[in-house]
């Protein structure tokens, strides 16, 4: 399972089925909450990802084995809801205070 220190994060992809609608919102906010740490928040549909793509992908629970057949090595951070899932506090804090995150 790959992982990444929080502190090294310097790209996230928010990784959705179709492309547009919550995940596009999500993007906009994970990108205000992380611009101060000077990490870039895009999106992407899942079956457009690759191995390079970035150092985390953020997607909804039930996408997070397609993200992770399709970026190997890349850390899936999954989520269940849009709007305050603490998956999205976790990395923050990690990308704020340093600590591993993995998937």
């Amino acid at each position: 399972m790959p992982e990444i220190d929080g502190k090294d994060v310097k790209s996230v992809i928010v990784a959705c089925e179709a492309g547009m609608g919550s995940s596009v919102l999500l993007t906009t906010q994970l990108g205000q909450r992380l611009k101060p740490y000077g990490v870039s928040v895009t999106h992407s549909p899942v079956n457009r990802l690759t191995d390079d793509t970035g150092d985390v992908v953020v997607c909804q629970q039930g996408l997070s084995d397609r993200a992770r057949q399709a970026a190997p090595n890349t850390v899936v951070l999954p989520f269940n809801m849009f709007m305050g899932d603490p998956a999205f506090d976790r990395l923050e804090a990690a990308v704020r205070d340093g600590g591993v995150l993995g998937g």
